[in-house]
């Protein structure tokens, strides 16, 4: 199966993001510390070409903190300046803008020497949606000037915004690419959030998160839901976690679609504990 998706308005986000890049020193692509390589978006790849990047992997208090740390030395080795950061964590906030204003000053630096006036550094800011882009704006900028939303493709246009006097960052709209191949990226993707729920089956996610959970993680199993870890019908481990946590229709019978939300929820608001679906290379 290929799962595609690609508002009109993504498309649009895609041809202004190329406009607006030769107004800026450098990029700062925001990725899921949950699934870094995932989300980040390889249509960028061909966008950005040699233009100066560096990583900043978001809510990594949801995130396995070895998996982390394994991820912040595998951008290092690309020669990627990258952080990890939880966006309530006003130090982690100010690592954003030391490591962004040493980016952005080798480029001004070599715009001295051709002789252009000095001003900000001046950067643009990207990632997939509900990677909490614009929540990482409202706290560099120290006051809320974009919007938020638990919902995927709040931001719908591009602004600029003074950071300080540190550099300007222009917002852009977050941006999926065209389909995904890899049916597995896809539900990573959606697993945490990014993609709509509606667009795939809530159970065929939820059953691949817990199908990675008894893989990677399964004494997290054991100490949210109280189950085995080692069960082999997904459908034994639905019933078992629906009737734990009293998703039942009239009858007595489990709910399914209940146990998929409950497990997705438990997920994203962080209850199953951190984890972190891929492997740093």
């Amino acid at each position: 199966m290929t799962i595609q998706w690609f508002p009109g308005h993504m498309a649009k986000a895609k041809r202004e993001v190329q406009e607006k890049l030769k107004l800026v020193d450098f990029v700062m692509e925001l990725v899921d510390a949950r699934a870094p390589q995932s989300s980040q978006n390889p249509l960028l790849r061909d966008i950005l070409q040699e233009k100066p990047k560096m990583v900043i992997l978001m809510k990594k208090d949801l995130a396995d903190d070895q998996q982390t740390k394994k991820w912040l030395h595998y951008f290092s080795s690309k020669h990627t300046p990258a952080v990890a950061i939880n966006v309530n964590h006003k130090p982690d906030i100010q690592k954003v803008i030391e490591l962004a204003k040493s980016l952005g000053q080798k480029n001004l630096e070599k715009l001295q020497k051709r002789g252009v006036q000095t001003r900000p550094a001046r950067a643009m800011i990207i990632g997939i949606p509900n990677v909490g882009k614009s929540t990482l704006i409202n706290r560099l900028a120290n006051k809320k000037i974009a919007k938020t939303g638990d919902r995927p493709g709040i931001t719908k246009h591009q602004t600029w915004i003074k950071v300080k006097s540190d550099f300007e960052l222009l917002d852009t709209p977050g941006i999926l690419w065209p389909k995904f191949e890899d049916q597995t990226v896809g539900y990573r993707l959606a697993a945490i959030g990014t993609i709509k729920d509606h667009l795939l089956s809530l159970q065929d996610i939820a059953a691949f998160v817990m199908t990675y959970l008894q893989d990677q993680y399964p004494s997290l199993i054991k100490q949210r839901y109280g189950i085995d870890a080692d069960m082999e019908d997904m459908w034994d481990v639905f019933e078992r976690i629906g009737k734990k946590q009293g998703a039942l229709e009239s009858g007595g019978h489990v709910n399914f679609d209940r146990v998929a939300e409950i497990v997705l929820n438990d997920l994203r608001t962080g209850r199953i504990g951190k984890i972190t679906f891929e492997q740093a290379e």
